[in-house]
């Protein structure tokens, strides 16, 4: 009977260590699918809106279309490019991982991935600060230098703007996980 529960013991703790390998290969599909989704609406945002200009108080207006497109500003560029680079380096990071399953654990690579966690972590968050402050300009504007607010005008860009950075600050939250997953790992293995 003792056997048993040794051996029911050793399940569970394999189950239990299957339960952690399953989560960080959840997680890091997940960071994958928020960063790339992030990415796309980002790089396809545009709008195109006609505005009356006023050149001469006596003049009616002149309608002129204006666009506005995520590359006409560089801290949206790079939050395209970071999201793009860190979907990119969750697909890889997810094939080693599972790669890394089966063939057993490897230090060095597990490593690797933990200390490239850390960078995505801090690209991701940098351009989403970036992007998060010139996106509050589009916002409220700012009187201080004259710039006018521009997201009552472009609403449809700058709500498809919010919502990749609400993705992208996801995918953020889940880099740290996995982050706090390799240390808890790291943990167990010295303690």
């Amino acid at each position: 009977m003792d056997t048993q529960k040794g051996n029911d013991h050793g399940e569970v703790k394999e189950v239990g260590n299957r339960k952690v390998s399953m989560s960080e290969v959840g997680l890091r599909f997940l960071a994958f699918s928020l960063t790339l989704v992030a990415a796309v609406l980002v790089g396809v945002d545009k709008q195109t809106k006609i505005v009356a200009i006023p050149v001469v108080s006596t003049l009616p207006p002149l309608n002129v279309p204006v666009t506005a497109k995520y590359h006409y500003f560089s801290a949206f560029v790079y939050f395209v490019v970071v999201n793009a680079v860190a979907c990119a380096y969750a697909l890889i990071s997810l094939v080693l991982t599972l790669a890394s399953k089966k063939g057993g654990s490897k230090g060095g690579l597990a490593l690797m991935i933990t200390t490239l966690d850390l960078v995505m972590l801090a690209l991701l968050s940098s351009a989403s600060g970036a992007t998060g402050g010139v996106g509050l300009i589009g916002i409220r504007g700012n009187s201080h230098v004259q710039w006018k607010k521009v997201c009552n005008v472009f609403e449809k860009f700058c709500h498809q703007m919010l919502a990749g950075l609400i993705l992208s600050v996801l995918g953020s939250a889940i880099f740290l996980l996995l982050l706090v997953i390799s240390a808890r790992k790291l943990q167990k293995k010295h303690y």
